[in-house]
């Protein structure tokens, strides 16, 4: 499978972190930069929610309830008991970062995308990845203070502060001036798009760059990185099979089942890396390294599993056209043909 192209920009900017880490003056030009970036980019996730949407979706209440036990419960335990690994193949920094993965809400874009190419129920799966994405802003930092506590990046009052003026005043900012904005930022999608993709770059190198001056990165090995691999190919494969099987028994049909799958077992990276750098400060570097592999992983899996998907004989069934009318016409045809 081909490598997201984001992904490979992302790298890239590691690369350049580790190559060229910005110090003294421009550290603080990065920090106060990154600091507007992430408030901006939960501006623009306040003013793309559309309020009918959501309420909209509330009437399929039982798959949303289904994707956030996944996100925020089942997905948290799994990380909890992860820390049994350590320090047989995870180090503690590196659990941090895993356990963090397991706290953050799940994606949007990539969820419909493979909902869409499964043949599934795409509108529930742009209301379960907006309502992970909503919900997550407010929970996935109060599960990361009660979950890590002073280990995971010094939580107090002032990271509380901090969590209110750069995530959720901009998000609320970008709620209540939806009527005035939201068709300008329906318009310029794409444009403003990329700048929140350039948003997370930034981000990404100012954490890394810090991680870099510090020496966080001499703790991270080649055996390390391995298996922290091997630990989140073994939580997405059963995130992936207890969302399917899970909404079976359930007993969701079909293409809810698969709205499902992809909304439940994935974590959103653009949500994710913000949030890390407002949390885990000096320690984001290491924080967000598990985020950004299991970023890829879950899109190289789902894209072969959504593929396989489509050819389900359900999905096959509900996308051919009935054969009624063809069949009803063919002897008229050739009693035609015979007549003359």
């Amino acid at each position: 499978m081909p490598i997201d192209p984001y992904v490979l920009l992302l790298l890239g900017t590691v690369c350049l972190a580790a190559l060229l880490p910005a110090r003294g003056t421009g550290a603080d030009v990065a920090s106060g930069a990154s600091t507007a970036a992430i408030a901006f980019l939960f501006f623009l996730y306040g003013a793309r929610l559309s309020t009918r949407e959501a309420v909209d979706g509330l009437r399929h209440w039982r798959l949303h309830v289904t994707v956030l036990v996944c996100t925020f419960v089942i997905f948290p335990v799994l990380g909890l008991a992860a820390r049994g690994l350590v320090p047989v193949l995870l180090t503690h920094p590196l659990y941090q970062g895993f356990l963090f993965l397991t706290l953050v809400p799940s994606t949007i874009q990539s969820s419909i995308a493979f909902t869409s190419i499964a043949r599934g129920n795409v509108p529930a799966a742009i209301c379960a990845g907006s309502f992970s994405s909503l919900v997550g802003i407010v929970l996935t930092p109060l599960l990361a203070a009660a979950l890590l506590g002073n280990s995971g990046g010094g939580f107090s009052a002032d990271s509380i502060v901090k969590i209110v003026l750069q995530l959720l005043v901009p998000f609320v900012a970008g709620q209540l001036l939806r009527p005035w904005i939201g068709g300008f930022v329906a318009r310029h999608k794409k444009i403003l798009g990329l700048v929140d993709r350039g948003s997370i770059l930034l981000v990404v190198y100012t954490a890394f760059s810090e991680g870099m001056v510090r020496g966080i990165w001499h703790q991270v090995s080649a055996v390390r990185l391995a298996g922290l691999l091997a630990v989140e190919a073994v939580l997405l494969a059963v995130m992936l099979l207890l969302t399917w099987y899970g909404a079976k028994a359930l007993g969701f049909g079909r293409g809810d089942r698969v709205a499902i799958q992809f909304a439940g077992s994935k974590k959103s990276l653009a949500s994710g890396l913000p949030m890390a750098s407002v949390l885990f400060g000096a320690h984001a570097s290491l924080a967000v390294l598990p985020l950004m592999l299991f970023h890829q992983m879950q899109l190289m899996v789902c894209a072969v599993i959504a593929k396989r998907r489509a050819h389900d004989p359900e999905a096959q069934d509900a996308a051919e056209p009935p054969a009624a009318p063809a069949a009803r016409s063919r002897p008229a045809a050739v009693t035609g043909t015979s007549g003359r």
